[in-house]
């Protein structure tokens, strides 16, 4: 049986931000709905300040580290400005990703074997807050080689090209994401996952037994827009407490 028994939610709000930032009003508010998903069940809250702004803004990240009780992950790019801000918010954990502008969301994992450098200076400094760092990566051996070579506490696997396949080819990156999580956890290194899931392609990676913590935003806020934030989340986890009793009774 895993050490962690309970796979962990974090629910990621930025889009309760792209819809308040559409009209420039005060309303919906993140730090509402990060309450709500708290008292639904949801282990963490994970917010991603872009450095367009085009989401979550500044007093969001400073809000919901103030005035919820939950762990917050800051997703981030690996910017100096970013870096700044993190070493004053002191989140739970920062979470460095590669980022464009022109990008609808985050394409793919970070390429740590080709910044080693200076992702280890940027971890180095990030360590200053009090926060882990996690590294969001493809599920690839050197990447993972690379995180734990510049000293990231956690990582935190691209599950997009999974959600996007189908058939034998989603297999095959299942695949890919168990034998990086064996590996990333002989290594040391906590393993989160997420990118691309939903209520219908969750459970086989909530079951994968190193996998921690399952950060998931657009899935939920989208189910939320329908039927409410508690019940979005509510759902999403019982999803992955199911997944994960599920493994453990089969031996996997």
């Amino acid at each position: 049986m895993s050490e962690h028994q309970c796979v962990h939610l974090g629910v990621n709000v930025d889009h309760i931000a792209t819809l308040r930032q559409a009209r420039g009003t005060t309303y919906p508010d993140p730090l509402q709905a990060a309450d709500i998903a708290r008292t639904a069940g949801a282990d963490g809250v994970t917010v991603h300040l872009r450095e367009d702004r085009r989401h979550i803004q500044d007093y969001d990240v400073f809000n919901i580290k103030n005035e919820i009780a939950l762990p917050l992950n800051f997703e981030m790019a690996a910017s100096d400005e970013m870096i700044e801000i993190a070493l004053k918010v002191r989140p739970h954990e920062c979470c460095l990703v590669p980022e464009k502008r022109e990008e609808l969301t985050t394409e793919g994992g970070l390429d740590v074997v080709s910044q080693v450098s200076a992702l280890a200076d940027a971890v180095s400094t990030i360590r200053q807050s009090g926060a882990l760092v996690s590294l969001f990566i493809d599920p690839d051996a050197e990447q993972i080689q690379a995180s734990k070579k510049i000293g990231a506490d956690i990582v935190e696997l691209h599950t997009g090209n999974y959600a996007q396949a189908q058939d034998e080819l989603q297999e095959q990156e299942l695949k890919r994401l168990k034998d990086a999580a064996t590996l990333a956890n002989k290594l040391g290194m906590q393993v989160n996952a997420g990118h691309g899931l939903h209520y219908q392609n969750t459970s086989a990676i909530a079951a994968i037994p190193e996998i921690v913590c399952l950060n998931i935003g657009h899935a939920i806020i989208a189910r939320a827009s329908m039927t409410g934030m508690y019940e979005a989340v509510f759902a999403m986890k019982q999803i992955l407490n199911g997944a994960r009793l599920e493994s453990e009774g089969q031996g996997l």
